[in-house]
C-alpha cells in the first residue's frame, strides 16, 4: 500500500496511530509502529524527563519509525523540543498553535514535521510555513477540537483542494470503510486516535477503554468552546458544565469548574464520574479492546474489501 504518506514515513501502510494525552505512551506507539503504520507518543501528558523515558523505551522496542506529537502550548515546550532533538527522533507532529513557531527549527535538525489543524485557513498557514504533510482533523474527532465545527466529509475535500502537500485525514475513522472514504475524497493517509484508545496497548485506564466499548451513538459531545473546544463523553463532570452554562457563566467560572488534570483523573486514573474522558464520535462503532496488531490487521482487511466492494459497483 504504496503511496505518498507511506514514502514520506518509510511505513507499510498509510495510517497514523494519533499521539494522543494519557493514551499514547511507548507500549502504544511501538506496537503501532511494529504493526505497519507510524506510532506517536503524546507528549502533551508527560514532563520532559517522563517523555525522554518514553523516547528511550520506544527506541528498544522497535526498529521502525515513530514520532512525537507536541502541543505547542505545553509550558515547556523548549525542553520538550531539545530532548526530542537529542534523542534522535525524526517525525514531530505539532498542534494547538503557530506552525511557524518551529517547523523551520526542526526541519533544519533533519525532523520530518506534520501540522494538525481543523480548517482550510490553517491548513494553508502550516504550507506556508513548510511542513512536510497536514492532519486535517474533522469535528467527530475527540479531544481538543476545532471552532469551525467543519465535519470530515467536507473538510478533507477543502482542505485537498487548497493544499499541494500531503494531507492526512483524521476525525470519525476506525474502520477501513471509512479510511477508503478519506482517501476517495482525497486524503493520502489516515490518523486514527479512538480505535487505538481501546487496545491492549495503550495507557488509558481499563475502566476508561470499557466506557470506550460501551459509548453508544450520542454518546459524546463538544463543550468549553470558551476556553477550548473539547469532546467528551456525557457523565457526571459533563452534566456539572450543562447546568453550569444554564447560568450564563463566564470564561472564569468555566475554568474554576474545570480545574486542573480532568484529562488525567478520567483517562489515566479512570475516575468516570469526575474525570474527562475524551473520545469521539466513532466510538460508537467501536465494541472490543483489542491489540494494536490486530486493529490494523482489520484496518487494511477492511480497507481492501471495501475497494473491491466498491469496484463492483461499476
Amino acid at each position: 500500500m504504496s503511496n505518498k504518506i507511506t514514502e514520506l514515513f518509510k511505513i507499510q501502510y498509510p495510517i497514523i496511530q494519533a499521539g494522543m494525552i494519557w493514551n499514547s505512551g511507548w507500549k502504544l506507539a511501538s506496537a503501532s509502529s511494529n504493526s505497519g503504520v507510524l506510532g506517536l507518543i503524546g507528549a502533551g501528558s508527560m514532563y520532559p524527563e517522563v517523555l525522554r523515558e518514553h523516547i528511550q523505551k520506544c527506541k528498544k522496542a522497535t526498529d521502525r519509525p515513530f514520532g512525537v506529537n507536541v502541543p505547542m502550548l505545553y509550558p515547556n515546550i523548549e525542553e520538550i523540543m531539545d530532548i526530542i532533538v537529542q534523542e534522535g527522533v525524526k517525525i514531530v507532529f505539532t498542534s494547538a498553535g503557530n506552525p511557524k513557531t518551529w517547523t523551520s527549527w526542526l526541519k533544519a535538525r533533519g525532523i520530518t514535521v506534520v501540522h494538525v489543524v481543523s480548517s482550510v485557513k490553517f491548513a494553508l498557514k502550516a504550507q506556508e510555513a513548510g511542513v512536510d504533510a497536514v492532519v486535517a482533523e474533522g469535528f467527530e474527532a475527540g479531544g481538543h477540537n476545532g471552532r469551525e465545527e467543519s465535519t470530515t466529509l467536507t473538510l478533507i475535500p477543502m482542505v485537498r483542494e487548497a493544499l499541494d502537500i500531503p494531507l492526512i485525514a483524521a476525525g470519525g475513522i476506525a474502520t477501513g470503510q471509512g479510511m477508503l472514504a478519506v482517501m476517495v475524497l482525497g486524503a493520502d493517509g489516515v490518523q486514527v486516535g479512538s480505535r487505538f484508545v481501546a487496545s491492549e496497548e495503550s495507557s488509558a485506564h481499563q475502566a476508561f477503554k470499557e466506557v470506550v466499548v460501551d459509548a453508544k451513538e450520542g454518546a459524546t459531545h463538544l463543550t468549553l468552546k470558551e476556553l477550548a473546544p473539547v469532546r467528551l463523553i456525557k457523565n457526571k463532570f459533563y452534566d456539572d458544565i450543562v447546568e453550569l452554562y444554564k447560568m450564563s457563566p463566564t470564561s472564569d467560572d468555566l475554568k474554576v469548574l474545570l480545574g486542573r488534570a480532568r484529562a488525567k483523573r478520567g483517562m489515566f486514573e479512570g475516575d468516570l464520574e469526575e474525570g474527562e474522558l475524551e473520545i469521539g464520535q466513532i466510538a460508537g462503532l467501536i465494541h472490543d479492546i483489542k491489540p494494536v496488531a490486530k486493529i490494523v490487521e482489520d484496518l487494511v482487511s477492511e480497507y481492501e474489501t471495501a475497494k473491491q466492494q466498491v469496484t463492483s459497483l461499476f
